[in-house]
């Protein structure tokens, strides 16, 4: 697993860098406080990334709230004392873990395990949600289109449904497509072939 971590504190970085790098599965990247965040995550797409903070910090909160719009991926937090406000900010922009930590750290490895398998479970359910909303936007498409069928040319619901499949096989498109562009007014041959 890449690692990338980011913390402007020199002596916690290296703490953490060195209490990271003792687990051979984990290759550790510091990132440069004078590189951006998302510079850093398109340079060396990491699998996970830490974010350590010395105090909650809004403006650091910012970069990863830009970060995981374009580019989801776990991201843990550390900060070193409690800001339930912070918290709620820090989850509503994307954060994937949020842990208040002190010196010496802890092992973070189970930490970040659990990061990144919350991270996936989330991003399964927000791809299966964005499968489902474009399946029923198609089938509502299609159930339009063959009202619009029906009611213009005067055919059956089957005969409707078949017109738009031999559309969609013509064209080699879905038949979702064909009804979206029927739908649109784009379709300048409504009659086409008789169903």
């Amino acid at each position: 697993m890449k690692l990338l971590l980011a913390d402007n504190d020199p002596a916690r970085a290296r703490a953490l860098a060195g209490l990271l790098a003792q687990d051979p599965g984990l290759t550790v990247i510091r990132l440069d406080p004078d590189t951006p965040l998302a510079d850093a995550v398109a340079a060396h797409a990491p699998d996970v990334i830490l974010v350590d903070m010395a105090r909650p910090d809004r403006d650091a909160l910012e970069g990863v709230r830009q970060l995981t719009a374009r580019d989801p991926r776990p991201v843990v937090l550390f900060v070193d004392e409690d800001d339930p406000a912070f918290m709620e900010e820090a989850i509503g922009a994307g954060v994937s873990s949020y842990n208040v930590l002190g010196l010496p750290p802890p092992d973070v490895k189970p930490i970040l395990r659990a990061a990144v398998a919350l991270f996936r479970r989330h991003q399964q359910a927000q791809d299966a949600l964005a499968r489902s909303q474009r399946e029923l936007a198609d089938r509502v498409a299609i159930t339009r289109a063959k009202a619009l069928l029906m009611r213009e040319r005067r055919l059956s619901e089957p005969q409707a449904h078949r017109w738009l499949q031999r559309q969609a096989m013509a064209r080699g498109a879905r038949i979702a497509e064909v009804a979206e562009t029927l739908l649109l007014g784009q379709d300048k041959d409504p009659g086409g072939p008789t169903p």
